[in-house]
């Protein structure tokens, strides 16, 4: 992406403006996290574009500044409050982490009275600047906003994965979202490159089981990890066992026992920015035309559930397992299939 490229994207996406304070924060490692190469280069890259938007600011009357802080080792465990106060008193915030902070930096946008917007980034690479980050973003607001507005109607979800298994998830009594790549007024929080809907499953919580009942959602959500398969029984929107014999399955069996609100089942999300592509980094395989699906937090996605982690596993073609088909429910019973042969079906979205 060439510099004249980057700046119109910044101005389309971001629009910094005079009287603007612009936060950018990296994490970096420590202890037992061992830096890697992408890690590096990420840093990198924060500096690039720091210094692209320091040039841009000194013409037109904005501030930049860069914040370093311990890396977190989980995506969407608290970060420092520190990180949390300082992004709270800037006008725009491009986190640029290695470890997703969405948790603890969504609430910043959304506070009553906030004047932040926040795009978080985490993972992000460079080479995205000649795919996700190309998108026509008019293009992917109008599809997510379309997406989401099918989801605000759907109660129920039915998918059936490449393994054969298949998963229902109850999607009543929960708010829709869009992340269509704006980040311009406050108040704002996206995931940076964009294009998804999502919704969080209905969880039973508290008072909602005597006025709802108990969550429908049920059946088998298989993971690949580096080609062990492992498969998780859900019910009740918890992952209540794990499937698998091998190494992995193991240790994620210790995971989720050591921190009983990581068995929730906390996003349903749909990707729709036509240039993003496979390639098993999940910030831009979320955003691919297919499905991807959250353990955990849920509470930044309008849901009831607070955890230490938000962890995404997506399904689009081209993944080691892909979501076949997703068929939405509505209320008056109306089906649409809006994912066929791993593929979300755009030409129902016009």
């Amino acid at each position: 992406m060439q510099t004249e490229e980057k700046i119109k994207m910044f101005r389309d996406v971001f629009a910094p403006k005079s009287g603007d304070k612009v936060l950018f924060l990296v994490d970096t490692p420590h202890d037992d996290l061992k830096d890697n190469d992408k890690w590096i280069d990420r840093r990198k890259m924060a500096r690039e574009w720091y210094d692209t938007f320091q040039e841009m600011g000194s013409k037109e009357g904005f501030s930049v500044n860069l914040m370093e802080y311990n890396a977190t080792g989980l995506n969407n465990s608290p970060i420092p409050q520190a990180i949390i106060d300082a992004a709270g008193k800037a006008s725009l915030v491009i986190a640029m982490t290695e470890y997703s902070g969405t948790s603890s930096l969504g609430p910043v946008a959304k506070a009553k009275g906030s004047k932040t917007r926040i795009a978080s980034m985490p993972t992000v690479e460079k080479r995205m600047e000649e795919t996700a980050f190309k998108a026509d973003y008019s293009e992917v607001q109008k599809y997510a906003l379309a997406i989401k507005k099918i989801l605000d109607k759907s109660i129920g979800a039915t998918i059936l994965f490449s393994t054969g298994d298949t998963l229902y998830l109850d999607l009543r009594n929960r708010e829709a979202g869009a992340d269509k790549g704006d980040c311009s007024k406050p108040g704002q929080f996206i995931n940076f490159p964009s294009g998804e809907a999502c919704k969080t499953p209905y969880e039973a919580i508290g008072d909602e089981v005597d006025q709802f009942g108990p969550s429908k959602t049920e059946g088998i959500l298989p993971v690949d990890y580096n080609g062990e398969l492992v498969k998780y029984h859900i019910k009740n929107n918890r992952i209540v066992d794990i499937i698998g014999t091998g190494k992995k399955a193991e240790e994620m069996s210790k995971f989720f026992s050591e921190n009983e609100t990581r068995r929730n089942i906390g996003e349903l999300g749909i990707g729709c920015n036509p240039k993003a592509v496979v390639t098993g980094n999940v910030l831009e395989d979320e955003k691919v035309g297919g499905l991807h699906i959250a353990y955990g937090t849920s509470a930044h996605l309008h849901g009831k559930v607070k955890s230490d982690v938000h962890q995404d596993i997506c399904y689009p073609k081209g993944a080691p397992i892909e979501a076949t088909t997703l068929t939405l429910i509505s209320e008056d019973g109306t089906k649409t299939e809006l994912i066929q042969n791993a593929q979300l079906q755009y030409n129902l979205l016009n």
